[in-house]
Parts: C-alpha cells; structure tokens; sequence
C-alpha cells in the first residue's frame, strides 16, 4: 500500500509564482548533465517557460524514464520561450575542473537565449562566473519546471552525443552507460586503454592501481 509521500507530486511552479508575485520578469532554469562520467563533455541547457506551462509528466530528468525523456524534449523546444543548450568540451572540463567547466557551460547556454532572462535559476549551490542576476536552487531540477525542463534537454542532448560517440568508438559502449564508470567501462579501459574523450583526471585513481 502506497503511503501518501510515495504518491506526492510537487508542484513544480511553486517557486516561479512566487517570483513573479514578486515582480520577476523573465526567469530562466538552468541545469547541466555529465559532472560524474569519466568521458565526454558536460553539457548545460537553459529554459525560459511561459507562465503556467503545461507539460505532462515534467520532473527531474533522472526520475524521468528515457522514453518519457524523449517525449518531453520536443515539447520543451516548442512551448518554451527560450532555451539555449551549450557544452564544455572535455580539455576544458580538464583544464578548469568539472564544477567550473560546468558552470562555463551553463553561463553559455543563459548567453543563447533570446530574449534575455532577468533571473537565472541555477540547479545546485553555486553560481559563481554565471554572467546573469542568478539565485542557486539546491535540488532545483525537482522543485522548480524551468530547472526540470532545463534538466531534460541537458540529459536528452549529451545522451544522443555518446550514442554518437559510440559510433566512432565501438569498443566502449558509450551508448549504454553514456560515459559512466560501469564495470564494463572500467573493463574496456584496462582493455583498450583511453580515447581523447576520457577525463584523464577522472581516471588518474584507476591506472595508479595498474
């Protein structure tokens, strides 16, 4: 039996409205996917949502199944007011560290929007180097629906570049454990050795024991 927290949703727009009360005027969710995997890009998305926005079944995109993921994406696209998806490559995820290689991308996707947002909400605790008036929102992706929807697009968007990335190295399944540090990932690195799009420093642990 189902207790009445298993059956909660929340409400998504609590915080927008509340903003808005306040006198807000364009705010915009911004997210990023890929801080943890130990190859590829990180990838950032910022969403402006009309008002009220209606998109059935938007949560954080990782409670979200990947079909369900897919479903929303082109919605977000075609309902949003604005929504920009940028990356930062791995050399600078490697040159800076993940969380400001993270935030780089993210100030990237807020530059791509049009019209400009007057406030960014930033999932997560920071917003150091975010160009915009921003607030951090600490499990944003869960609480607020420009944050979900920016967590959509960011996941949607970096998963469809490793299936690419699969295909041009077939050896380590990119494309099921998108860059992850799966047991079969870790098993084809000790095989193969590293591709130009590993994180070295996400791996400096795993070949000192070798």
């Amino acid at each position: 039996m189902k207790s009445p927290r298993d059956s909660f949703v929340p409400d998504l727009w609590e915080m927008e409205r509340a903003l808005h009360i306040e006198g807000a005027g364009l705010v915009c969710g911004v997210d990023e996917a890929g801080r943890g995997p130990l190859a590829g890009p990180v990838c950032a998305a910022a969403v402006i949502l009309p008002e009220g926005c209606q998109l059935p079944g938007l949560n954080d995109s990782k409670k979200l199944t990947e079909k369900k993921r897919e479903e929303l994406f082109p919605l977000i696209q075609a309902r949003a007011v604005a929504c920009g998806v940028a990356f930062a490559t791995v050399e600078e995820i490697e040159r800076m560290n993940i969380l400001a290689a993270a935030l780089l991308a993210m100030d990237r996707a807020i530059a791509m929007l049009d019209p400009k947002p007057e406030l960014a909400l930033v999932d997560g605790n920071t917003v150091r180097g975010i160009s915009v008036p921003a607030r951090s929102v600490v499990g944003g992706d869960g609480k607020c629906a420009c944050i979900a929807a920016a967590s959509v697009l960011a996941k949607v968007t970096r998963d469809r570049l490793m299936v690419r990335l699969a295909e041009q190295y077939p050896q380590y399944g990119f494309e099921k454990h998108k860059g992850y540090g799966t047991r079969a990932h870790y098993e084809a690195l000790a095989r193969y050795g590293p591709t130009p799009e590993h994180r070295m420093s996400f791996l400096k642990k795993f070949y000192a024991k070798r």
